[in-house]
């Protein structure tokens, strides 16, 4: 008895990780290389929107950025994620600086940088 109630509470325990495990790939699908850390878009466009106060043209232009950053991102291959991801998303916050306002720039540039993404989260190159 006490067996076969030992293989029911495993058989339960495992059942419950393969699930969470499950929803946590499914949450993570608009993140960084490795799952974590990167910002939804549309998320980091309300954050620069509050911060500078962006024009809708502006807001147009930077989702049409990020869009593309997405897309080569996607795009490397897992060796080239950490080295190249890393340019990628420094060259999508110098892309989205240069369509700012002198003013916006020195707003945006106070801003804290996103997250880089993969296991080191948090730590980003100043």
């Amino acid at each position: 008895m006490k067996s076969t109630a030992k293989a029911l509470l495993t058989t339960f325990a495992l059942a419950l990780m393969a699930s969470l495990s499950t929803l946590r790939a499914e949450d993570g699908e608009h993140k960084g290389p490795r799952g974590g850390g990167r910002m939804d878009p549309e998320k980091r466009i309300e954050q620069i929107d509050k911060a500078v106060t962006l024009t809708a043209d502006q807001k147009t232009q930077i989702r049409a950025i990020y869009a593309m950053t997405e897309a080569d991102l996607k795009a490397l291959a897992p060796e080239e994620r950490r080295e190249k991801g890393r340019e990628i998303l420094e060259g999508t916050r110098a892309q989205v600086r240069a369509l700012l306002t002198a003013d916006q720039q020195a707003k945006f540039d106070a801003m804290p940088k996103p997250p880089m993404g993969g296991r080191g989260k948090g730590k980003r190159p100043e």
